[in-house]
């Protein structure tokens, strides 16, 4: 690079520096131009240029009517907005099938009034729209929106946006006065009975030898020793000691470990393991009740679905897991892959896929999992009858639809 070259660039850096402030406000101002306000400025320039060369009055006074149409669309942006918007879901969460209702509190914060102006909520692809009355400084407007849902997924909605513009249609700016919010649409489910039964039966807490003072499996007891907590004094048993050594003596209760269980869900993301998409909302309902009902058993709980995944999760977040699952590159093996790091101790693990899914594939997924964890693949075949199979560590039902599961689950189809 030359000085000069050097020079020159370093100078053409300061100008742009001095000239940002304008072309920022030549950039917002754009912006607010919309495709026919552009196409007026056009033709009304093209029509001056034809009038002047060619000496037509009409074209003069087209164009000139054109550009003054556009600058008289200039007013009615003119003027500064105050508000404070408020925007609240009602539910924020809920299952497909049901309503929601967006609350909409607007106040005029301004020292001035408020001129009437449209108002925008986004929700999901669509938006409702509005108009916000004339307002007082100080003034409320509120509304309610009600947001029907059909299926599973996350809607968002907002931020919300005013929108001041010429009845032309020629200019338009908008303004944002409220954060986005998310409604999350979970997927159906369905009531289970306790884990520790059927399919998955053996999972409660396995008692270990290692001695405790803080857990449930009660194993023996021993003299009080200092340091231990009181409120384990069994005092039948100390009142029996006393009497026959005839002195004083406190027994406490000694317990053993109990290792809770852990259990994994992992729900197929695969397109290719579905042939609708109907299956894949079946896969989900399944697995999102096999989930309600671990963490109702207080276990330790894995999800899995595809890039989406929560470990030791609220219910609701649970479920937010599920509303946010979508068709993606990870085929079943690559998915349970995960649990060596998300869930290495993990107990029990509970694979949910479609009818394309076959055996194989479930064993290359068995690979990837300690030989003691046990496996269950719940298949989700519409139209299909109840079918149970056991093979190569795997246990692999078939149902076709959610409200089967309980059955399956509890151990009722037999092969």
């Amino acid at each position: 690079m030359t000085p000069r070259f050097a020079t020159l660039r370093r100078w053409w850096g300061v100008l742009a520096d001095l000239a940002r402030p304008v072309t920022d406000v030549v950039r917002a101002g754009a912006d607010c131009v919309s495709g026919l306000g552009w196409t007026t400025l056009v033709l009304g320039v093209v029509a001056l240029a034809a009038g002047w060369v060619l000496g037509w009055d009409e074209f003069r006074i087209i164009g000139a009517s054109l550009l003054v149409l556009l600058g008289l669309s200039v007013l009615f942006l003119i003027g500064r907005t105050q508000l404070e918007v408020d925007l609240e879901l009602s539910p924020a969460r809920l299952v497909a099938g049901d309503s929601s209702a967006a609350h909409v509190h607007v106040t005029n914060v301004a020292r001035t009034p408020l001129l009437p102006v449209g108002l925008e909520v986004p929700v999901g692809e669509a938006s409702a729209r509005f108009t916000l009355p004339a307002l007082v400084p100080g003034g409320t407007f509120e509304d309610v929106l009600v947001i029907p849902t059909e299926s599973r997924g996350v809607i968002p909605v907002g931020p919300v946006r005013t929108q001041r513009g010429d009845p032309f249609g020629l200019l338009r700016r908008e303004l944002e006065w409220s954060e986005g919010l998310d409604l999350f649409v979970h997927p159906r489910t369905v009531a289970l009975e306790s884990l520790g039964s059927g399919l998955l039966r053996d999972l409660e807490g396995q008692t270990s030898n290692d001695v405790s003072m803080s857990d449930l499996a009660f194993h023996t007891l021993r003299e009080y020793e200092p340091g231990d907590d009181r409120r384990y004094i069994h005092w039948r048993s100390s009142a029996k000691a006393s009497g026959a050594s005839g002195q004083s003596a406190f027994m406490v209760r000694q317990f053993l470990d109990t290792r809770r269980s852990h259990v994994a869900v992992v729900v197929d993301v695969d397109e290719a393991a579905y042939t609708h998409p109907d299956e894949f909302e079946l896969a989900l309902s399944c697995g999102a009740s096999v989930t309600l009902r671990a963490l109702a058993d207080e276990m330790e709980t894995t999800v899995v679905c595809g890039t989406q995944s929560a470990v030791q999760p609220a219910p609701h977040t649970a479920l937010d897991t599920y509303s946010r699952a979508a068709f993606g590159p990870w085929p079943l093996p690559a998915a349970t892959s995960r649990l060596g790091t998300l869930a290495p101790d993990v107990s029990a693990v509970v694979l949910v896929t479609g009818p394309l899914t076959t055996f194989e594939v479930l064993q290359r997924a068995r690979a990837y999992l300690a030989p003691q964890v046990r496996l269950v693949a719940v298949q989700v075949v519409p139209d299909s009858a109840l079918s149970y199979r056991e093979g190569a560590g795997i246990v692999v039902v078939t149902l076709a639809e959610l409200s089967e599961l309980p059955l399956v689950l509890a151990g009722g189809v037999t092969a």
